[in-house]
This record gives C-alpha cells, sequence and structure tokens, in this order.
C-alpha cells in the first residue's frame, strides 16, 4: 500500500471500453436480485409471506441491508477509481473473473438454495468450502496485485467491498443455519 495522493496520480489514458460496464452490472447483480428475489417468493409462497412485514425482518435481514449497501459502494468507487486512474492490467483481471464466476456465483447459488431448502444444513459445508475458496481467490489477488500498488484510497475502498461482503454473508449464514427455524419467523 503507498501512501500516494489522489492529486498524485496520473490519470486513466486507456480507452473507455462498454466492456468495462459489464463490470459494473455485475457489481449490482447481488444487491438487485436478493430483493427482487426475496419480493417474488414472498408474493408467492406463504412460507415466505413475512417478508412483506417489515416490522418481522430478522436483525440479520437489515445487516444483510446494510452491509450489502456499503460492499456496493467500496466497489462502485473502486470500479470509478479505476476508470479515472490506474489500470487494472490483464492478470489482475483475470484473478477478478476467477474469483466472480467460479467463487462468486456458486457462492451465490448456493446461498439462494440454502434459503429455499427445507433443511438448510444440507448444504452447510458446500457454502463454506466454496465460500473459503472465494477468500483464498481474493486473498491472492490482494497479496499479489494489490500490496504494493494500491494507494491509501484504494485500499479503503476493497476493505469496503470485502469486509462488507464478508459481514452480510455471516448475517446470511447466522439466519440461514443458526435461527432455530430460518423460514419461519
Amino acid at each position: 500500500m503507498t501512501t500516494q495522493t489522489l492529486d498524485a496520480l496520473k490519470p486513466n489514458r486507456a480507452p473507455r471500453r462498454w466492456r468495462a460496464l459489464i463490470n459494473l452490472v455485475g457489481l449490482f447483480a447481488p444487491a438487485v436480485l436478493f430483493p427482487l428475489g426475496l419480493l417474488a417468493l414472498a408474493g408467492q409462497h406463504p412460507r415466505f409471506a413475512w417478508l412483506l412485514e417489515p416490522s418481522r425482518h430478522p436483525w440479520e435481514l437489515w445487516c444483510m441491508a446494510a452491509c450489502g449497501v456499503v460492499a456496493t459502494a467500496g466497489g462502485v468507487g473502486d470500479w470509478v477509481f479505476h476508470r479515472l486512474y490506474v489500470t487494472v492490467g490483464p492478470h489482475e483481471h483475470h484473478s477478478h473473473k476467477l474469483a466472480l464466476l467460479t467463487g462468486g456465483v456458486p457462492l451465490f447459488a448456493l446461498m439462494v438454495a440454502a434459503s429455499l431448502i427445507e433443511r438448510p444444513l444440507l448444504l452447510l459445508i458446500p457454502v463454506i468450502v466454496v465460500a473459503l475458496y472465494t477468500s483464498a481467490l481474493i486473498a491472492y489477488d490482494e497479496f499479489v496485485f494489490h500490496r504494493k500498488r494500491c494507494t491509501t484510497f484504494e485500499t479503503i475502498l476493497h476493505r469496503l467491498l470485502v469486509f462488507g461482503n464478508g459481514a452480510a454473508w455471516l448475517a446470511w449464514c447466522h439466519f440461514c443455519f443458526v435461527r432455530p427455524l430460518p423460514h419461519d419467523l
């Protein structure tokens, strides 16, 4: 981590590509799909009718929302930072895609499945395995690509993204696996 200020950074002169918007859309996918999925469930399945009453929402749901906002803000800030200043190289970009496609997407799918089935504990071990795998990929990215190059500001954005997502995931784990009857509030 460098203590370089934003004023000292040179502007990113790389051409703007429409493909960069795909990354931004992917960043918003969990923040949009999760609440939309909850609303769809509430309207279609009596077991999830409690979702229509915010006064019945457990603390875990509020924590997921707040931490998800923090993570999304950090991710958007990082996305903007890279468009304005430091370009992500091809190896780092490959590392990001690997973490998202082989870690984040399967983890999100397992979380959805565990949230829907009657006995979510059946998916506890697969969820933990994929979460650990994803964490290893994120740690690799941070230590290999970010340790020396990142400014203090960029490091803060990364921490907001990683710790926001991590705290939201832990709140979901508590809701799904620790509550006695997680789906019958």
